[in-house]
């Protein structure tokens, strides 16, 4: 499977996760959030950053995740408290992807887009013990911002 993540060029040589909490994990939960769109993921970054400055450039990782279904734990809208897409929500959905993350169950956790909700984002543990051997960067693509998103 491939997902995508979008990212400034100095962090787009390698994969790698910066340990700062967001809406699925905890501090010091070294995870790696894409999306498994382009325009998803371009979504996400307009939403999570607020803005996009045109004088950075910016690239598009192209992730393969091996599709052996044991990887992959998928969470449910249907398992979520009604107010998921919420700030409200982050410190029950910051347990649940702890609890993921402590537990090694998977490498991938499938969790449904806030911004999206029939889409999916892909919460990659990087310090699952497969992370090496079954997620790798395939390439990265110059990416353009259309002025009219910023």
């Amino acid at each position: 499977m491939e997902v995508f993540r979008i990212t400034t060029e100095s962090f787009s040589k390698k994969l790698q996760a910066s340990g700062s909490a967001n809406r699925w994990n905890l501090d010091d939960q070294f995870v790696i959030y894409a999306g498994g769109s382009r325009s998803l993921s371009t979504l996400e970054l307009i939403v999570h950053k607020g803005f996009v400055s045109p004088s950075f450039k910016y690239k598009v990782m192209v992730i393969s995740i091996a599709d052996e279904d044991h990887l992959y734990e998928h969470v449910g809208q249907a398992s979520l408290p009604s107010n998921w897409r919420s700030m409200l929500a982050y410190p029950e959905l910051q347990q649940l992807g702890s609890e993921w993350y402590l537990s090694n169950r998977s490498l991938v956790l499938k969790v449904p887009s806030a911004v999206i909700p029939s889409e999916y984002n892909y919460i990659i543990n990087a310090t699952h013990p497969d992370f090496n051997k079954m997620v790798s960067l395939i390439r990265t693509e110059d990416y353009f911002w259309d002025e009219r998103l910023i």
